[in-house]
């Protein structure tokens, strides 16, 4: 594996991974237009004045992929979901996409598998893997076929989705995002009932973990570990956990194809949870490529020095949350100073290549022995006889929480 990874099938590979200045300026201000609450809302506004105008329901279409374990999950709510809104519930069948969007579908595939199974019991769900086996009963192929055109002619690509007023919505692990939204234009019909899949709470109160160990695999360049980063850091000390601190390069320095289309998803989707969260983020400047670089050259020098995690959330906040360019050496130099280390010092470190090779090995840790090419990721190790637990995405920190406070009140 190459210690600095070029995407070899990107014609321009150098144009993905060091944008020019003015390239990275347009791309992060669209960014930041995107996540603009303000925006959102107005956007939010015209979407239901249009609807009244024209006497519509609130209708929601949802998009069923027959192997997807996640759709599975999905379509055990859909009932409940329509008797307790005021909406018009249509149902598409679609085919798995693939392509740039779903690049490793393989993988994709067997990850869904496993990930559903593991947080479908903290749901009030079944299993998709105790299900009976569906595949024999799919769709016809003219459903699929339409099912799929209407997916791609709104802008997306994945199964088990909602979409609703413009927005999109991924599964039992965004519906509680759309009810909100419904809840607030009056279309819930019972108020005073939860929401039908809650967010767990990410929760190790009184959990003695130290006796454990987590691994975490954050990225600069990756928004969602942006927003759980911190709150990974907070939650480790909490407990008492042995933490290992192992940033890898962001997925499209790996390789890995980025759309537009999936990237306007994923951070519109960032600053949903972030509010959530309680997290900051946006303004933005994507600090892919040279400033990832730069700021990764540090962190073997700020770990001996017990900086390397207070280096990192630095360099996320200023990308992410203030809009400031690492790109740039005023940006370096404060996230050098925010984690408390020298500049002077830092710039005889600046570009050095020791980051390189204990980054490869990390990478191919998560890839290969893990299973897992996207971040933050995470595995949790320790207990009496227990397997690893390993889980993928800032929306699983909860289930890592959920198993410390097993696992801890098992010792």
């Amino acid at each position: 594996m190459s210690l600095d990874p070029e995407p070899a099938n990107n014609p321009n590979p150098r144009l993905m991974t060091d944008p020019p200045a003015i390239v990275r300026r347009i791309a992060s201000f669209a960014g930041t237009r995107m996540v603009d609450p303000q925006r959102r809302a107005k956007r939010r506004a015209q979407a239901e004045a249009a609807r009244v105008k024209a006497g519509a329901p609130h209708r929601v279409e949802y998009f069923h992929q027959h192997d997807d374990p996640y759709s599975h999950l999905a379509q055990q709510v859909l009932g409940i979901f329509r008797d307790r809104y005021d909406i018009e519930l249509v149902i598409h069948h679609i085919r798995a996409s693939g392509g740039k969007n779903q690049p490793e579908l393989a993988k994709l595939a067997a990850w869904a598998a496993r990930d559903a199974d593991l947080i479908a019991p903290h749901y009030g769900l079944q299993r998709p893997s105790d299900l009976p086996d569906r595949r024999d009963v799919a769709p016809p192929a003219a459903a699929l076929d339409k099912g799929s055109a209407r997916l791609a002619d709104l802008g997306h690509y994945s199964g088990a989705m909602f979409y609703y007023g413009g927005e999109w919505y991924w599964g039992v692990d965004r519906l509680f995002h759309l009810e909100q939204r419904l809840r607030d234009l009056g279309a819930c019909k019972e108020l005073t009932r939860p929401y039908i899949c809650p967010r767990p709470d990410i929760d190790v109160c009184g959990a003695d973990a130290s006796h454990l160990t987590l691994d975490f695999y954050p990225s600069l360049n990756s928004p969602y570990t942006s927003i759980i980063h911190d709150r990974t850091i907070a939650m480790a000390k909490a407990c008492g956990i042995t933490l290992h601190h192992k940033p890898v390069l962001p997925m499209v320095m790996r390789g890995v194809p980025a759309t537009r289309q999936k990237g306007s998803y994923i951070l519109f989707d960032t600053k949903r949870e972030a509010e959530f969260l309680g997290a900051d983020f946006g303004p933005m400047v994507f600090p892919v490529g040279a400033p990832t670089r730069a700021i990764y050259s540090l962190i073997p020098w700020a770990r001996e020095q017990g900086k390397d995690v207070a280096l990192l959330s630095a360099a996320l906040r200023l990308a992410w949350a203030e809009g400031v360019g690492l790109h740039r050496q005023k940006g370096l130099r404060d996230a050098v100073a925010r984690a408390g280390l020298d500049w002077t010092t830092a710039q005889r470190h600046l570009g050095s290549d020791a980051w390189k090779e204990e980054t490869a090995r990390r990478q191919l840790e998560m890839t290969e022995e893990l299973g897992l090419w996207g971040v933050p990721s995470y595995r949790l190790r320790g207990g009496a006889g227990e397997a690893d637990l390993c889980v993928w995405g800032q929306d699983r920190l909860w289930l890592i929480a959920a198993e410390i406070r097993r696992r801890g009140n098992m010792r």
